[in-house]
């Protein structure tokens, strides 16, 4: 299983609320806990969240090698860990707690650095001398600290683009992917095929409810910014907010409205088994994120896929290419007495090139590093590509980062779902005050 992000949003947002459980008690920084010699025998243990056979051996895969190259280290390795269990660990701290912990949420990456729930690496990354922007991209240093404190590093990344059914493309005589957001609505309604009061075939699903298409993912393709230069919440000033809510509602307005909709929803099977709606050929585009196209071939489509980045907005056409980006993080535990050897571990994870290839390779993500971006060890098809030209585009963006973690995206996300069935009557009033919660949840959070 790829680190599925959104598959996991509910998840994702629940633990925000988790982690404020710990926030006073995760303290700790590697200047005072790292005193352990790095060359001694000894025994780390590394928490991910991967579950997975072919996930959990891509990742005992790299562990060995760390163990060939590093043979006084010995990892102890624990799978299947949500974000639940971890920050209860943490929060815990003590022996039976991780020396080196991976999460799927980047989106608490604000919370855990403010919160002291994973320890600084800058004196670890001083110490070493490495150069972050000869590493790793800008979005990818961005999303892995908050405010200046750096406790986390890029593991792997995550891009989402839009895949679509080229036969159903063929059959509607559309030639091309759209690249705008008008061109995608006109593509979106040409492929949508009714059949009595529900569809035999939907362009596209645009509910938030839908697999992937949550707020945070649509507004990639607006220029956009959370947060003011204060830390207030800018929704409700940055018109691209308004804009992308009254085109996803235009969207699900056109394609038979809300409760149509969330009917045919209903219907879709497992977003991470084989009946998929996309893979069914029950929608005809889907946003998602690259780890797609190895389910694809795994369920054996019987339809030619094609791959594309998102749409834009219509006057921003000249940054079409872009999308959002996300990925697993790696942190060290503040509590742990072996940082040094855990920053063994986390380094190589993260910056040796052939463990990044490698990991890329069996489980179909994007590289993070700007040198595993371009080895020629890795192995995929030229969809894939698309992806890793996302990836790298100037204009791609991230969630931003809070000190409450990924409470304001829940909170954004909440009155857009009852803006796209009709509950907001004004939506500039509604945004107004939807920006004020979210100041004061962040103030409270302080």
């Amino acid at each position: 299983m790829p680190a599925r992000r959104s598959g996991r949003i509910a998840a994702a947002l629940a633990a925000s609320a988790s982690i404020a459980l710990f926030a006073s008690a995760c303290t700790g920084s590697p200047s005072d806990k790292a005193a352990d010699d790095p060359n001694a025998k000894t025994t780390i243990t590394f928490w991910h969240g991967w579950s997975a056979p072919s996930e959990v051996k891509a990742i005992q895969d790299n562990v060995d090698r760390f163990e060939k190259a590093h043979p006084n280290i010995t990892v102890k390795v624990v799978g299947n860990i949500n974000d639940d269990k971890l920050n209860q660990a943490l929060r815990a701290g003590g022996s039976n707690g991780p020396d080196v912990a991976a999460s799927f949420t980047t989106s608490n990456v604000g919370k855990f650095c403010s919160s002291g729930a994973l320890a600084d690496l800058k004196p670890f990354l001083d110490k070493d001398k490495v150069d972050l922007d000869k590493t790793f991209s800008k979005v990818l240093q961005d999303y892995t600290q908050f405010e200046g404190k750096r406790c986390s590093l890029p593991l792997l990344s995550d891009a989402y683009g839009l895949y679509y059914n080229k036969d159903a493309f063929k059959a509607a005589g559309i030639t091309a992917p759209p690249k705008t957001w008008s061109e995608f609505a006109t593509v979106a309604k040409k492929l949508t095929k009714t059949k009595g009061d529900s569809f035999e075939q939907l362009g596209f699903m645009p509910n938030y409810l839908g697999y992937e298409t949550v707020p945070s993912h649509y507004m990639s393709q607006w220029d956009h910014k959370y947060f003011d230069e204060q830390g207030k919440s800018n929704i409700a000033k940055d018109p691209g907010f308004a804009e992308m809510l009254t085109y996803q509602k235009s969207l699900v307005d056109g394609l038979g409205g809300f409760a149509k909709l969330d009917k045919y929803r209903t219907t879709f099977g497992d977003e991470w088994g084989a009946k998929h709606p996309f893979q069914t050929g029950q929608v005809a585009m889907q946003l998602d994120g690259e780890w797609r196209l190895n389910f694809i071939k795994d369920a054996k489509v019987p339809f030619e896929v094609g791959v594309a980045p998102l749409p834009v907005a219509d006057d921003e056409v000249a940054d079409y290419g872009k999308g959002y980006l996300s990925g697993t993080i790696i942190g060290i535990a503040p509590q742990s007495k072996k940082q040094n050897a855990a920053w063994e571990l986390a380094k190589y994870m993260t910056m040796d090139t052939e463990a990044v290839v490698n990991f890329a390779n069996a489980i179909g993500n994007v590289p993070s590093t700007l040198d595993a971006l371009k080895s020629p060890n890795l192995k995929f098809d030229e969809r894939f590509k698309v992806f890793l030209d996302i990836a790298q585009h100037p204009k791609s963006t991230t969630s931003d980062g809070a000190v409450n973690g990924s409470a304001y995206q829940d909170t954004f996300q909440d009155f857009a779902q009852k803006y796209e069935k009709g509950q907001i009557p004004d939506l500039k009033k509604g945004l107004e005050e939807t920006a004020a919660q979210i100041d004061r949840d962040i103030a409270q959070a302080k």
